[in-house]
């Protein structure tokens, strides 16, 4: 790949602005594979170079993000190949968990559910329907009546209810119910989607808050303003919408991402910033997956579409290793020597939806 397609004083030259997002979200997933994948684990390393302790903790639900990847990847080229990676991912995760799906964070089992059920939808196969209903069940045994209600986040702390546990609950209720036409399962998707508005949505602007009674007060971290839960909560208007056409849960993931892009980009170049390494590795990517999803369902949201073109163009540019097709936790900067798997799942993903809203036509005029 060398550098034929960004100059040295970093401007796109005339090769890179006819290059396809698509062409790009495949040298994406090129450099996942290539950087990240053990064919030993069938798992993705949590470390690129990985050291001897790379792989020591089991971050389960960034191998779910892997799983998501993986399923962009396969929606996006029909390649058998990605297919046999998604069914080796399938028994990685099986072995590296004990042999069963569920853990101890409802968060984490959401993010898994959301990720089979999306595989099941892409290739037919029922051991991902299977996997996603089994973590289902397991994921509303969160639901109880402290805080008046709402999914826990951990199972050894269930009075303590937050964003990253409720938003993609309903993600995956909604998308169950529109796969499987479960009345029950938009009846929970209703149900939590109203917890969450009710408690972890700021009424005057739109702002999502982290979660509540974390400390055993029943505070609520105001102060925790994180893009993962702008994201999730937008997904889960946009899935409500398309599940029931009520266009309140559209105006609702609208607000939020009115209310995303003041609170969280920088005025003067309208970049996401950096989150970090770890698990705010993936933050950005949960947002911008979302965030495309709400242009898709509703093209006229032309604020979130200049906020996902400006970004994935300096991912591009300048949050890009060539060489080895790594991204960086700060999308207008190289990435460090070692990046986390977390924050290279993020630019996988921007690069993946950008593939999508070009193919659906909504990048036309960029």
């Amino acid at each position: 790949m060398g550098n034929e397609h960004i100059v040295t004083d970093g401007q796109v030259n005339e090769e890179a602005k006819t290059e396809t997002w698509e062409k790009r979200a495949a040298l994406a997933q090129a450099g996942l594979m290539k950087q990240y994948w053990n064919s030993k684990r069938n798992l993705f390393d949590n470390l690129s170079p990985c050291n001897d302790l790379c792989n020591e903790k089991f971050h389960y639900w960034w191998q779910a993000h892997g799983v998501d990847a993986l399923v962009d990847a396969y929606i996006r080229t029909g390649d058998s190949e990605v297919k046999s990676y998604l069914a080796n991912m399938y028994q990685g995760m099986l072995d590296r968990n004990g042999g069963a799906w569920p853990n101890d964070f409802y968060d984490d089992m959401e993010w898994l559910a959301i990720a089979w059920l999306r595989a099941y939808e892409a290739t037919s196969e029922d051991k991902y329907k299977q996997a996603a209903l089994l973590l289902w069940e397991d994921i509303k045994t969160g639901w109880n009546e402290e805080q008046g209600g709402g999914i826990a986040w951990r199972k050894p702390q269930m009075d303590y209810k937050n964003t990253p546990a409720n938003a993609p609950a309903v993600i995956l209720a909604a998308r169950l119910y529109q796969q499987f036409g479960d009345a029950e399962d938009l009846a929970w998707a209703k149900k939590i989607y109203d917890w969450q508005k009710a408690n972890l949505v700021d009424p005057e602007s739109g702002f999502v808050w982290d979660g509540k009674n974390r400390e055993g007060d029943g505070k609520i971290d105001k102060s925790w303003e994180f893009s993962y839960c702008q994201g999730v909560y937008i997904g889960a208007g946009v899935e409500l919408f398309r599940a029931t056409g009520d266009r309140s849960y559209l105006a609702d993931a609208s607000r939020t991402a009115q209310a995303s892009k003041a609170r969280l980009t920088s005025p003067i170049t309208g970049m996401l910033p950096s989150e970090s390494n770890g698990d705010g590795g993936l933050f950005k990517g949960i947002f911008v997956r979302y965030l495309a999803e709400l242009v898709l369902v509703d093209p006229s949201q032309k604020e979130s579409l200049d906020l996902l073109v400006t970004n994935a163009n300096s991912l591009w540019s300048y949050g890009r290793d060539e060489q080895r097709q790594m991204f960086s936790k700060s999308w207008a900067t190289s990435p460090e020597p070692a990046e986390d798997l977390s924050v290279n799942l993020s630019g996988v993903m921007l690069l993946e939806r950008m593939a999508v809203l070009e193919e659906k036509g909504l990048l036309k005029e960029r």
